[in-house]
């Protein structure tokens, strides 16, 4: 009976974890959308702290957010190379093709140049 007790808690315990990051991530598109970065920035490092274990799945939205208020913020080098980290990184992730289109905006506006390598 213990042990049932135990693991009923213990799922619970996760649950409220996993809960509680989702509500990060909500609170940090939000503070984007009243143009707070500042805030999307706390909500962000909150989340990463509490989805270390489970970052693989939840960094490259993370990532995204972060490149985007840093281009809100004109730290146009900063949010280029966070694209290409996601590219890097999460290549075959819906992230990754939003990045590129990013980066390929950014681009077009004359603040990121690709290397010729």
């Amino acid at each position: 009976m213990k042990a049932i007790g135990m693991l009923a808690l213990l799922a619970g315990l996760a649950g409220c974890a996993a809960q509680n990051h989702d509500a990060d991530i909500n609170n940090a598109y939000q503070a984007y959308a009243r143009d707070n970065c500042q805030q999307v920035y706390l909500h962000l490092s909150s989340a990463e702290r509490r989805s270390r274990y489970r970052a693989p799945q939840r960094q490259p939205e993370v990532s995204l957010l972060r490149g985007l208020c840093l281009e809100r913020q004109a730290l146009y080098l900063d949010a280029a190379n966070t694209y290409l980290f996601l590219q890097a990184h999460y290549p075959h992730s819906e992230y990754s093709y939003r990045a590129a289109a990013r980066l390929e905006t950014l681009r077009q506006l004359g603040y990121y140049q690709p290397s010729q390598d």
